[in-house]
């Protein structure tokens, strides 16, 4: 189980969110990719759960490059929410580009789904919700933070 793991967080169940201490994923590591359709990628990171007998198993793995472009996505998410409450709607329907932001050539594209029929329900819900996880948000954002700083005199 432990072959090509490099990195290793166990116990992450005590601090998975508002799941802490009742969390089933148990540990998160990095190291080569495991499942086939990653096999092209050269580092992976994946998320551990006990299996019905207790046993440690492969629950989700992603490659490194698709974790960092969630975390580019939440983050720009996270600062288009600080201003949005200008918008009568959350957002602004003629315009639901939030921005294009480039890497690996092209653009990431971070917008507001107008294809959800019930888009205007459904962002005052996520606004709401993003409001009510500011805690578990915020103090991340300040770890990430800082370790990106950090990152940056490298």
């Amino acid at each position: 189980m432990n072959e090509k793991i490099v990195m290793v967080s166990n116990c992450y169940d005590r601090v998975d969110g508002r799941n802490a201490y009742q969390s089933d994923i148990k540990r998160l590591t990095l190291g080569a990719p495991m499942l086939e359709e990653n096999k092209k990628m050269q580092i992976a990171a994946q998320i551990w759960k006990n299996d019905k007998d207790g046993r440690l198993i492969l629950a989700q793995e992603l490659p490194v490059h698709q974790v960092f472009d969630l975390i580019i996505f939440l983050s720009r998410t996270l600062l288009y929410f600080k201003e949005a409450y200008r918008l009568p709607l959350l957002y602004d329907p003629e315009k639901p580009t939030v921005e294009r932001i480039g890497v690996q050539g092209d653009a990431l594209p971070v917008e507001i789904c107008v294809d959800n029929p019930n888009i205007n329900e459904d962002i005052k819900a996520f606004a709401n919700s993003l409001n009510d996880l500011g805690e578990l948000i915020g103090e991340r954002q300040r770890v990430l933070g800082r370790i990106l700083d950090e990152l940056e005199l490298y």
